[in-house]
């Protein structure tokens, strides 16, 4: 069967986020001063072709565990859906 994995990578809480915080300063200086703490992160979609959705599911953690996400400055999480 065919899988879409939509996958979110975010750095993790622990560390500093340079780019999260240039977008959060740059939002106050157009007078956005309403939003705090931005993080950046990336969504990547994956196509999987796997014999069930839990064979979908260990597809797409190996992914992210061997090559999407670095696991030492970054958490991912995922959704998995028929199509």
């Amino acid at each position: 069967m065919k899988y879409t994995a939509h996958i979110n990578i975010m750095p993790l809480k622990e560390l500093l986020d340079p780019q999260g915080k240039a977008v959060n300063n740059s939002l106050h200086n157009l007078g956005l001063t309403g939003v705090n703490d931005v993080r950046i992160g990336k969504h990547i979609t994956l196509h999987v072709e796997a014999v069930s959705a839990d064979a979908a599911e260990v597809i797409t953690r190996d992914a992210c565990k061997k090559l999407l996400a670095n696991q030492v400055m970054e958490s991912f999480d995922f959704q998995i859906t028929e199509g």
